[in-house]
């Protein structure tokens, strides 16, 4: 992985769209809503006034609109601040 966090900054990788609904109906790519999920791929150091609570491996939830997507390696990332992060699944 080339992109490596600065200070309390973490990268994710989005869980993928749901494909199909659970009765089995297929979702448009219009509907389809943007995953609130995703795994931690790499974390920053922290800094002098945060300590980084998430590591590498770790399953989140975070907020519609958090965070800045990034295309890298052919897949898409997001990267935020671990305050963005809502809870640890």
């Amino acid at each position: 992985m080339k992109i490596k966090p600065l200070a309390d900054r973490v990268l994710i990788e989005p869980k993928p769209a749901e494909e199909k609904t659970a009765s089995g109906l297929f979702i448009p790519d219009t509907a389809k809503e943007k995953p609130l999920e995703g795994t931690v791929i790499a974390v920053g150091p922290g800094t002098k006034e945060v300590d980084m609570e998430v590591k590498k491996g770790d399953i989140v939830l975070y907020g519609k609109y958090a965070g800045t997507e990034v295309n890298a390696e052919g897949k898409n990332y997001i990267i935020m601040r671990q305050s963005d992060i809502l809870a640890i699944i």
